[in-house]
């Protein structure tokens, strides 16, 4: 399983304190609500941050946790993790076939958090989300992790999230 080491700046108190009153207010949706898909209606409103925050939020409060960079077309997950680019298997990896789903989960330097990075630049994201593996992959990973996050597109621009949400439990946007 390969390592990555989260870059984390320091958060003021109240920004930290949002992110746990999130995580708090999740877990009283019910233990029923494991897979939530993230997305914005346009690009740079946040929403990979908040993915990364609320899974940081969720692992520390002992859950484990799995982040999926689900935004193949434009993901800003690598710049915020320190990881040997060459060796990190991705989603569009395993949606194509080229690797195993285990050859995709990374550690994190933070108890109970993993993620799975987003691989390489597909000409075919949607139908790659749609796909069955995709689904299939999705139902084996919520008997393994307490919480999966899953980083989307913007809603508005691509059809990406939508297809992901049918996967999921609910959709946080931001």
């Amino acid at each position: 399983m390969n390592q990555v080491t989260i870059k984390r700046d320091k958060m003021e108190y109240q920004i930290a304190e949002a992110y746990k009153a999130l995580r708090t207010n999740l877990q009283f949706c019910g233990e029923d609500k494991k897979v939530i898909a993230v997305t914005s209606c346009t690009p740079d409103e946040g929403k990979s941050s908040v993915c990364m925050q609320l899974s940081i939020s969720l692992a520390e409060s002992e859950k484990r946790v799995l982040m999926i960079d689900a935004d193949l077309r434009k993901s800003v997950l690598m710049g915020r993790i320190k990881v040997d680019r060459q060796g990190v298997k991705g989603l569009t990896d395993f949606l194509s076939g080229q690797c195993s789903l285990k050859d995709t989960i990374c550690a994190t330097d933070i108890k109970n958090f993993f993620l799975i990075c987003s691989g390489s630049f597909p000409p075919n994201p949607a139908e790659l989300l749609g796909g069955k593996k995709f689904r299939a992959m999705v139902a084996s990973l919520r008997e393994v992790y307490d919480y999966i996050i899953i980083d989307t597109p913007p809603s508005y621009l691509f059809s990406d999230a939508a297809i992901l949400a049918t996967y999921t439990d609910s959709v946080l946007y931001v």
